[in-house]
């Protein structure tokens, strides 16, 4: 089911959906974020353990427990600005890049539908230039989140705004050091959306296609769930090898002293801790996935409903 008519391209309809798109995905991560955090503890566990023995939490629900216990409930949501700006930024552009191209550059078949493949281009494309714009809040966001790893290595803590880890960063590696990890960042960000977005545009428009269901919150639904899970099977190993690069130290010359690269922390990751290593934390980004995705696309499709804007 597709419109007949794509809308006209104009600054305030491209703006207008960004906005929209912002919003949705504000509200996403605000619900879903410390599943975001849990997440993150558990990746860097592998590494802790393997540098100094420590594995202090097991399982999602233990290392939440954790965090609670030793750090207080609301550092569930340490570093939720910058993990909000992120949103803002990163997917109030994929989705206005996916759908202005797959309204006015992919070829529809004759029956008005596209082919899957360009779907998945689209979106990994979409997803890769929002994430490049949005990587300096990436940095910021796991940085905040993986403070709580002096803890449990025995280090004295740093409580940082993202103002003063902002800047920070600024003054001793340049403001290019904002992008450091852009690489896995962009790697990552095009996999998941590739996952996500194409997932979910092509179950939505198969499940009105080929049911009598009409366009709604039921259908959004439906389409969010496969979302999500195409997503958390894709991003997972990505996102894994995407924190490790991103949190690891640097000697004086700003140069990273554990990984060469995504290929190397890959190669590294996988002979130090097996090939479902990469797969540490699956469970909880499965497990936020699946409520961001669903958040956020009930969100999104509603504003555009009540906003007057066509079903995505």
């Amino acid at each position: 089911m597709v419109d007949a008519k794509p809308q006209p391209i104009t600054i305030e309809n491209i703006a207008f959906k960004y906005v929209l798109s912002a919003i949705a995905a504000s509200i996403a991560e605000a619900v879903t974020y410390p599943l975001d955090l849990t997440k993150t503890r558990l990746q860097i566990q592998g590494e802790l353990a393997k540098r100094k023995g420590l594995v202090p939490y097991r399982g999602m629900f233990g290392t939440a427990a954790g965090v609670c216990r030793e750090e207080g409930v609301l550092r569930l949501w340490q570093g939720l600005t910058p993990a909000v700006a992120r949103h803002v930024v990163y997917s109030g552009v994929r989705i206005a890049v996916y759908e202005q191209l797959r309204e006015r550059v992919l070829v529809r078949r004759v029956d008005g539908t596209f082919p899957l493949w360009q779907r998945a281009v689209a979106a990994a494309f979409s997803g890769a230039v929002g994430q490049f714009v949005a990587s300096p809040t990436d940095l910021v966001k796991v940085r905040m989140q993986t403070e709580g790893r002096r803890i449990l290595s025995g280090e004295a803590t740093q409580r940082h705004t993202a103002w003063q880890i902002v800047s920070g960063v600024a003054r001793r590696h340049g403001v290019v050091g904002l992008w450091r990890g852009w690489v896995p960042n962009v790697q990552r960000a095009a996999v998941v959306n590739l996952g996500e977005l194409a997932t979910y545009d092509t179950a939505k428009h198969s499940i009105l296609e080929r049911t009598s269901l009409r366009d709604g919150p039921f259908v959004h639904s439906l389409g969010s769930i496969c979302a999500g899970f195409v997503a958390a099977v894709l991003g997972t190993p990505a996102d894994v090898v995407k924190t490790r690069i991103m949190h690891q130290p640097v000697d004086s010359l700003g140069r990273p002293v554990l990984y060469r690269g995504s290929v190397d922390c890959l190669v590294r990751s996988v002979a130090h801790e097996g090939f479902f290593g990469l797969y540490k934390g699956f469970i909880p980004t499965w497990a936020r996935m699946a409520p961001w995705s669903f958040t956020f696309w009930i969100t999104f499709e509603q504003i555009r409903r009540l906003t007057g804007v066509s079903s995505f």
